[in-house]
């Protein structure tokens, strides 16, 4: 193992201290985008895009939904100053993150030469051995079809979760509607 890993992880143990023994909601919910990202950078690192690229649209999501949440609780404490530091710190592990980003696509093997090779299995046998009618198919559907089927519930359950917060109006009660539609005096 390399050392910029470690120093990642590092990072991510220290954020993950700061969102748990802070006060403040907003550093908490930025400590804990912290360790996301720092999650979607290793799957970079581990060479496995595809899942880096999914941390990050989950992560992105989530912290929209949690900063929505803090500042409607906490928006005076954030409307009274501008936190100098913050910006800062915000801006350099943005900084950091775009160049590991680029540091690890230009680590990555040239298109055309894979690393393993799992796909040239796929590519003789795979019309084959699944009967699919297309090779991408077969190996979304069949090959790596529990794969598929994580990175869906994980988009699924990203989605619902910001349709339930992000919701004006709470559930009315089912007696007060039917009283209401019917014209019953309660």
């Amino acid at each position: 193992m390399t050392a910029l890993p470690i120093i990642i992880l590092i990072l991510m143990i220290a954020g993950a201290i700061v969102a748990v023994e802070t006060k403040n909601m907003l550093s908490a919910v930025i400590a804990a985008g912290v360790v996301g990202f720092g999650v979607s950078v290793l799957f970079l690192f581990l060479r496995a895009p595809d899942i880096a690229i999914t941390q990050v649209i989950v992560e992105v999501l989530s912290l929209i939904i949690l900063i929505r949440v803090t500042t409607n609780t906490d928006n005076e404490a954030i409307e009274k100053r501008i936190d100098n530091f913050a910006n800062i710190t915000g801006l350099i592990f943005v900084g950091l993150f775009i160049a590991f980003c680029v540091w690890a696509f230009v680590d990555m093997t040239p298109f055309g030469n894979p690393l393993m090779r799992v796909s040239q299995h796929y590519l003789s046998a795979g019309l084959k051995e699944t009967g699919a009618a297309n090779i991408v198919a077969a190996v979304i559907l069949d090959y790596r079809a529990y794969d598929t089927l994580g990175e869906a519930v994980v988009i699924f359950t990203s989605i619902l979760g910001a349709f339930v917060i992000l919701r004006k109006h709470g559930k009315k009660k089912l007696v007060e509607k039917d009283t209401e539609e019917i014209g019953i005096p309660e």
